[in-house]
């Protein structure tokens, strides 16, 4: 497993690596998607991108942002959001116990510090949580390993951790650790769809011109272009076509033999 940290500078230098000429890295990156696709903030989104740390955040306060951010970006086919009682139900809990943890803590967030807090016990207790795990050991189930960075899943026993175990089953099929990992860690995990994209482009020089930046910017400049200019895009174009028909053929032809050989 890669650590946190080195694991999202790496990714980020692949990916710059593979951008190439005419592009920046604000055309393949798009802030919002990655936002959603994370649950990390845009502004923190865009510190982790340039390199900086991130502020500081109570862990609980992170896993109670990314259920709110769950139920805004994840909805039903219908377009609406799924309800406290259908995700509650799904594993086993009531609707007040999720809505009152949520509630609580979006309306008196704890302060930022270097060392996340977990809620006292009477802070659970009124959130409809059970007191049956110390509090530290509800944490430990949480946090994903600063060693390796991993997306560690929450173990059964903890009152939070059964909240998120059940909440990242019913959105994600299995939990995952996606509510509690560190926001370099779901940066990175976000980025991975980014960087397959272009290593496959790169592997296959037609996969660009199938792309966003490719025959779709072409056809949109094209009004901008000299005639000239123009005239040679068309030829390029023509030009690998025909290769790649050509290519086709003699696929076909040597298929043809092969089966009449038979």
């Amino acid at each position: 497993m890669r650590e946190t940290r080195p694991a999202l500078a790496e990714t980020l230098s692949r990916i710059g690596s593979l951008i190439g000429d005419g592009r920046s890295r604000d055309d393949v990156l798009d802030v919002e998607q990655l936002s959603n696709e994370s649950g990390v903030p845009r502004d923190v989104v865009r510190m982790l991108l340039d390199g900086e740390e991130p502020p500081a955040e109570d862990i609980t306060d992170r896993i109670v942002r990314r259920i709110v951010h769950l139920r805004e970006t994840r909805l039903r086919p219908d377009g609406t959001r799924h309800s406290y009682d259908e995700i509650a139900a799904s594993y086993g809990a009531s609707r007040a116990s999720l809505s009152n943890l949520v509630n609580s803590r979006r309306k008196t967030p704890s302060p930022q510090t270097p060392s996340p807090q977990m809620p006292s016990r009477q802070a659970l207790s009124r959130q409809g949580l059970s007191e049956q795990v110390p509090s530290e050991q509800v944490l430990s189930e949480q946090v994903p390993s600063q060693q390796t960075g991993e997306r560690r899943p929450a173990r059964s026993g903890g009152p939070l951790a059964s909240t998120q175990a059940g909440i990242e089953t019913f959105f994600f099929g299995q939990p995952n650790g996606w509510l509690s990992a560190e926001p370099q860690t779901s940066l990175d995990n976000a980025l991975q769809s980014v960087l397959h994209g272009l290593e496959r482009e790169a592997a296959d020089p037609m996969a660009r011109l199938r792309g966003t930046h490719g025959l779709r910017e072409l056809a949109a400049r094209a009004p901008r272009l000299a005639e000239e200019e123009l005239q040679l895009v068309t030829d390029w174009i023509d030009t690998i076509l025909q290769r790649r028909n050509a290519q086709r053929v003699r696929g076909s032809g040597s298929d043809s033999s092969h089966t009449e050989g038979q």
